[in-house]
């Protein structure tokens, strides 16, 4: 299962008639050429998180107000929610400017609406349909989100009546040193009415420090106005934090992660060191499945159950079958078959596809191959554009020389195939089934079924080569000595072990 999943929606699809995403703001404290929102965690951007959180509510239109870095921010759109409409803020000046363009741009627009910040990644499904229900229960105009936090500084307060009405929102520069007590703060999330949420937007002034247009001054206004105003309170604080800096953004990256994880382990997964283990929200793991210390799972990976991950490894768009086991290993868009076994040290690149049983191990590079049941490529090799059959092995140092400078050539290797150490396939090339190839050969040429091919030079000795070429070094003094021992009839060979000193020779 996903990790982090939505549970079932328990309002019905399309009760929201639109989402509001306000992403245009600059986030000068990120102090990044990166746009606030595209900054990522947990496999997703900050806005992706908000996006994904939003579409359970299948709302027919989803807007998102954009700003700074807005061809970026757009292209991004594209990739991850093509049918979202951006909707540019040219001028930054403030939150109900950006709603209020939000709407202007679909007029007709009519029913409720989300409102919602760009930079919240800890917001979670069940906390929004919550937020929509409590606002259709009441029969609210306007509906708040709001969390009790135990350290409430420099956020805005919920001030409620007797009966328990939001009557407004109090920013802590306004505050009286009663209201500043309340702990209950302003989540930065609306549910409303298209209408009225117009009409307001359209009274909202400036007459404050930045001469910007607050979403806030939204509630006070509807309050006036006697319409029925509510909150509904996050049983999770930390799903309307926002992220303003680096700082914040690795603490959200902690807590998703450990959100993450949690679900994990409930679900039957052992994490044997949850601080050293990252698994993103769109990463896929079964019970059953352990992840050692130092693991990394990216990306669409998914693992299955039995399956054993590092320590210190990170797959990205890999997937796992049952049983398998890798170790201290890097794999990017591969598949590893059932019982197969990786590392330590492996780097499998993309188009990489392990069969059952297979074993791909030390300090070895996969890139296009498929290696067939109860395969292996023990240790230092490079295997490229290849296909091999089951039951081979490619003995260590052997090279897959895939690439002329000017395009890719491909490897085939048959059933139960001995290469040996140090050979170098030359593609294209077939090794047929049951066929040797001899250590330190180069295959230039096809193997037949069953042969051994044998392509190496016959070694040739240059005597007394390094007493010419290079006289006065150690190999030439080492070798003049062997040569006179060689010389001496019966003469002793040197010492392999060193002389042990007795007290009479010390």
């Amino acid at each position: 299962m996903t990790p982090l999943e939505p549970p079932e929606p328990a309002v019905a699809e399309g009760a929201v008639a639109a989402v509001v995403v306000l992403a245009a703001g600059q986030g000068t404290r990120m102090r990044s050429s990166t746009p606030k929102v595209l900054h990522p965690l947990g496999g997703r951007s900050m806005l992706g998180h908000v996006l994904a959180a939003a579409e359970p509510l299948g709302a027919g239109t989803t807007i998102v107000v954009v700003g700074a870095g807005r061809a970026a921010v757009e292209a991004h759109l594209a990739a991850i929610a093509p049918g979202a409409v951006p909707v540019p803020q040219e001028e930054q000046r403030g939150s109900g400017h950006a709603a209020a363009l939000a709407l202007d741009a679909v007029p007709e627009l009519d029913g409720t609406v989300l409102v919602v910040n760009g930079d919240a990644p800890l917001l979670r499904p069940e906390t929004i349909r919550a937020l929509v229900e409590e606002h259709v229960r009441a029969g609210n105009a306007l509906t708040v989100l709001t969390a009790e936090v135990s350290d409430p500084t420099g956020l805005g307060r919920i001030v409620r009546d007797a009966g328990g009405g939001v009557r407004a929102i109090v920013e802590e520069r306004d505050a009286t040193p009663t209201q500043r007590q309340i702990r209950e703060i302003n989540a930065g999330v609306y549910v409303g009415d298209a209408g009225r949420l117009r009409d307001a937007l359209g009274r909202v002034g400036a007459d404050n420090e930045q001469g910007e247009l607050y979403l806030t001054d939204v509630l006070g206004l509807l309050v006036g106005d006697g319409v029925p105003v509510g909150g509904a309170l996050a049983d999770d604080p930390d799903d309307v934090l926002g992220c303003n800096d680096r700082r914040e953004l690795a603490a959200r990256r902690r807590t998703l992660n450990d959100r993450v994880l949690d679900r994990l382990m409930r679900d039957g997964v052992t994490v044997v060191d949850p601080q050293t283990t990252w698994v993103d929200v769109t990463v896929t793991v079964e019970a059953d499945a352990v992840l050692e210390p130092g693991t990394q799972l990216k990306g669409r990976t998914s693992v299955a159950t039995g399956a054993v991950i590092g320590p210190d490894t990170t797959l990205v768009d890999t997937a796992v079958d049952e049983g398998a086991g890798v170790l201290r290993s890097h794999c990017l868009g591969a598949v590893i078959g059932p019982e197969a076994t990786v590392g330590p040290f492996s780097y499998l690149r993309p188009g990489t596809r392990l069969s059952r049983g297979t074993k791909v191990g030390a300090f070895v590079e996969t890139k296009n191959v498929e290696i067939g049941e109860g395969s292996k490529v023990p240790h230092l090799s490079y295997v490229g554009d290849a296909t091999i059959g089951r039951g081979a092995n490619v003995g260590a140092a052997t090279v897959f020389v895939n690439y002329d400078g000017i395009a890719k050539h491909h490897t085939t290797v048959g059933d139960h195939v001995r290469i040996g150490s140090d050979t170098m396939l030359v593609a294209p090339v077939t090794v047929g089934d049951g066929a040797y190839t001899a250590a330190g050969s180069v295959i230039t040429s096809d193997v037949p079924p069953g042969a051994i091919a044998v392509a190496r030079a016959p070694q040739r000795n240059v005597g007394g080569w390094v007493r010419r070429r290079r006289p006065g070094t150690a190999s030439a003094e080492a070798a003049e000595a062997a040569e006179k021992r060689d010389a001496t009839p019966g003469a002793d060979g040197p010492d392999l072990l060193p002389r042990t000193t007795t007290s009479r020779e010390s």
